[in-house]
């Protein structure tokens, strides 16, 4: 999940680093690897692999070496040759208008992906008390809307509690569960207990029934997203050159097995007819915790995932719009109204907007019957959105290496024409499977699904940053001048 002095990317990675190595000047490989790991992995996704079972190796690794690899890789050099994060990059490629429209997917991605984290923290949380609301629309968006509005207003105080929680969740709410959850399935089976999917070497391949039977492999490469984040970090290694890339290949490995491991020992106890996207992983607890007899357990573990997802959220929650504010600001992209900041420097109107929109969509899981189906589809939006900045990320660095090859680059990734050229072909082959629906959760009118697909990246990831660039004014820029203590 984004950087000029400013973006998203910029804004995450500094808090990761204030708390990782408040005073070093220099960071090592080990710390750059565990840095990046924290920023992307999460138990959260891995219901929706679970249902492939043993397949999900296959499904896992292949966006590792085809996506996340190339656009790890192809961030550092750019991270190591410009400062500004994917605004400036993208700028610099290609043009400013398009860097307006990769921070702008950065921020809008975010307007459907807090409502399926938030999804997944409500189903967890009825686990706690009440686990029949886990599938219950009205709850679900209830929880949404008040977690989200609460979130908000602490994230306006600039409470330093949110860096806290953000640097907590990894252990708390990924680590520890993850191994517990890994633990628990293999004492399972040893016990002579039979898996919910087949574990034969033949399932190691998914069985394709049709382009849709392997649609759910989109919300891979949304699970890898956020690999660049901590690239911003690459000149303050010592040999960048060799320690990056031998980082990136240890994070990745990382962060495969953490999706992998506990996707497999989901599979192994909830049968794939039986899983729910928001719910999967409370279900594979609930059922070994039962078997167990330490059903006790159960809200002890939902509470630690609640708070990881929490901290997650909040570590997002201000940083793409406030890469947004500084750059409609600076430029002149966004009109008055949006740079309106209050004195702590945060962009509140912004917020408040967000939240509007974030409740909108809210409401769609209280209306729709099928909480999973509302869950996927936005997932699959997110993705959608947000590979737009993938995109432009990948053209720029090409252009780069075209119009200014002898600029100073502390990382030169190694054949990166073909590496971008493979992460834009498999970003356009999970851009184009994202409109397919998905075989599991279909049923319903494919036309349908497209037209709120489409609908949702149209209008959020084109259409209105298409209208700031339009409407944009002269008098736009700077016109709320940035408070003192907001030039960093």
């Amino acid at each position: 999940m984004a950087s000029t002095g400013v973006t998203a990317e910029g804004a995450a990675a500094k808090k990761v680093k204030a708390a990782a190595m408040p005073s070093a000047k220099t960071i090592t490989w080990l710390t750059m690897c565990f840095m990046t790991v924290s920023a992307v992995a999460s138990i959260r996704n891995t219901p929706s692999m679970a249902v492939y079972g043993l397949a999900c190796i296959f499904l896992y690794v292949l966006p590792a070496l085809v996506f996340l690899l190339p656009s790890s890789l192809v961030a550092a050099e750019l991270a190591s040759g410009w400062d500004g994060g994917v605004y400036n990059w993208v700028s610099q490629g290609i043009g400013p208008r398009a860097g307006f429209i990769a921070i702008w997917t950065q921020f809008a991605m975010t307007l459907t992906y807090y409502p399926s984290l938030l999804a997944y923290v409500a189903s967890t949380l009825a686990y706690v008390f009440m686990p029949s609301l886990a599938s219950n629309g009205v709850y679900t968006a209830a929880v949404i809307v008040i977690v989200y509005w609460v979130s908000t207003l602490v994230s306006m105080r600039g409470v330093g509690l949110v860096a806290k929680l953000s640097s907590s969740s990894m252990l708390l709410g990924t680590a520890i569960p993850g191994t517990a959850l890994v633990l628990l399935g293999i004492i399972y089976l040893v016990q002579g207990n039979p898996s919910a999917a087949p574990i034969e070497a033949s399932a190691l391949l998914p069985r394709i029934a049709g382009i849709a039977g392997l649609v759910l492999i989109v919300n891979n490469f949304l699970s890898y997203a956020g690999m660049e984040v901590n690239a911003v970090h690459v000149k303050s290694m010592a040999n960048p050159a060799k320690e990056y890339p031998k980082a990136m290949f240890l994070a990745m490995g990382l962060v495969v097995v953490i999706f992998v491991l506990p996707a497999l020992a989901i599979s192994w106890v909830v049968p794939s007819s039986e899983l729910t996207l928001t719910g999967g992983v409370m279900q594979a607890f609930t059922a070994f915790f039962d078997y167990f007899k330490v059903s006790w357990l159960t809200p002890i573990l939902g509470i630690m995932l609640i708070t990881a997802a929490l901290g997650g959220m909040m570590a997002w929650l201000a940083g793409p719009s406030k890469g947004l504010l500084l750059i409609g600001r600076k430029e002149g992209y966004l009109p008055p109204f949006f740079q309106k900041v209050n004195p702590a420097g945060i962009q509140v109107n912004i917020l408040f907007t967000q939240g509007i929109i974030v409740t909108i969509i809210a409401l769609l899981f209280a209306l729709v019957p099928n909480v999973s189906s509302v869950y996927w589809i936005f997932s699959v939006i997110t993705t959608q959105v947000y590979l737009i900045m993938y995109f432009l990320m990948f053209i720029a660095a090409m252009r780069l290496r075209r119009s200014q090859p002898d600029h100073p680059r502390g990382y030169r990734a190694p054949i990166l024409p073909v590496l971008a050229t493979v992460g834009l072909a498999s970003a356009a082959c999970a851009f184009a499977i994202g409109f397919v629906p998905s075989s599991q959760f279909g049923g319903g009118s494919t036309v349908l699904y497209v037209l709120i697909i489409g609908g949702g990246l149209v209008v959020l990831g084109l259409l209105v940053p298409f209208l700031f660039l339009w409407l944009r004014k002269p008098a736009w820029k700077n016109a709320v001048p940035a408070p003192a203590d907001d030039e960093g």
